[in-house]
């Protein structure tokens, strides 16, 4: 399975997200982190709205909704399980 993050630097919310998802033993995945400061339309798309986590499908991405800063990463797992399968 492949995640996409979109971040952009010094966001906070985004570190914290990326971390998590990091630290995530039992839900295994890529992930990949796109920085929108370096191209205009995710920058356009997506500056106002980060992080944002997607999930790369064959037919195109698919968002995940953005859980709460405060989750855990047990949680967080259990979140993204559920909205995965």
């Amino acid at each position: 399975m492949q995640l996409i993050l979109y971040s952009k630097p010094g966001c906070h919310l985004c570190e914290g997200l990326q971390t998590k998802l990091q630290q995530m033993e039992t839900l295994k995945f890529d992930l990949e982190i796109r920085d929108i400061t370096t191209r205009e339309d995710w920058f356009e798309a997506y500056q106002y709205e980060v992080p944002i986590l997607r999930q790369q499908l064959p037919e195109g991405e698919k968002t995940i909704p953005r859980p709460s800063p405060r989750v855990s990463v047990a949680k967080l797992e259990q979140i993204l399980q559920k909205y995965l399968s």
